[in-house]
């Protein structure tokens, strides 16, 4: 089943359950899944749509950062109610030990020495793990593997 197919049956459970602000979430994943779909004039891969959940989720996690400035309590939990309707979607995260055990083989394989060789590791790790971890932990514990 492809994420518009699984959208737009949570979109009827969510409509039927009354449910307004987990209807507005799902209706706005949906939008930007149909919107990057003409954008391709094709169907999406799974990847594609993985990228535009990871897209979504980190837009939110943003907004919280920026909400939490503003001192916006309200909208801080409004939204973090959205971060987990968007994670439903997405596979489940890596723990920190996986992360680093994956930075770890593709560092051997590229043959990664240290610092200098940060962008031939953070490119194959960040295809390997995308969806499934947060490019900014990604990115620090690459750092943190090849400062050794």
């Amino acid at each position: 089943m492809s994420l518009i197919d699984t959208l737009n049956q949570d979109i009827k459970e969510a409509m039927k359950a009354k449910e307004k602000d987990v209807l507005a979430v799902l209706r706005m994943l949906k939008a930007s899944v149909q919107h990057a779909t003409i954008e391709a004039k094709r169907e999406l891969t799974s990847d594609e749509e993985l990228t535009i959940l990871a897209r979504e989720l980190k837009q939110r996690k943003e907004s919280i950062q920026e909400f939490l400035k503003a001192n916006r309590q309200d909208l801080v939990e409004k939204t973090q109610q959205e971060v987990s309707i968007v994670e439903k979607y997405l596979p489940e995260q890596l723990s920190e030990n996986e992360i680093i055990e994956a930075i770890k083989k593709i560092a051997q394989q590229v043959g990664a020495t240290g610092m200098a060789d940060f962008g031939k590791v953070m490119g194959p790790v960040m295809a390997e793990l995308k969806g499934k971890a947060d490019g900014n932990t990604v990115n620090s514990l690459v750092k943190k593997v090849l400062q050794g």
